[in-house]
């Protein structure tokens, strides 16, 4: 792994809420999106880093299609990263 930014992470709080309780994404991803927009500086060396080379998004989830990770690529797809 050759980048962590922790700080893109879901809260403890919010993923606690969540319990990866699939009836709770679409609030789940509301949340996790409000919690990205003020790390700008965060999301912008993220969004250097997959214009520069690919990215690799890594979760620890046995739901594949509802976690962290889904959450932060699509909130890059729709943010320009």
């Amino acid at each position: 792994m050759d980048l962590w930014l922790k700080e893109v992470d879901p809260s403890s709080e919010l993923r606690k809420w969540f319990g990866h309780k699939p009836f709770r994404w679409k609030q789940f991803r509301e949340r996790y999106w409000t919690e990205l927009k003020p790390n700008k500086d965060s999301m912008e060396l993220l969004k250097k880093q997959i214009k520069k080379s690919t990215v690799t998004f890594i979760y620890a989830a046995r739901d594949e299609e509802h976690h962290g990770a889904v959450a932060l690529k699509e909130f890059l797809e729709q943010n320009g990263g």
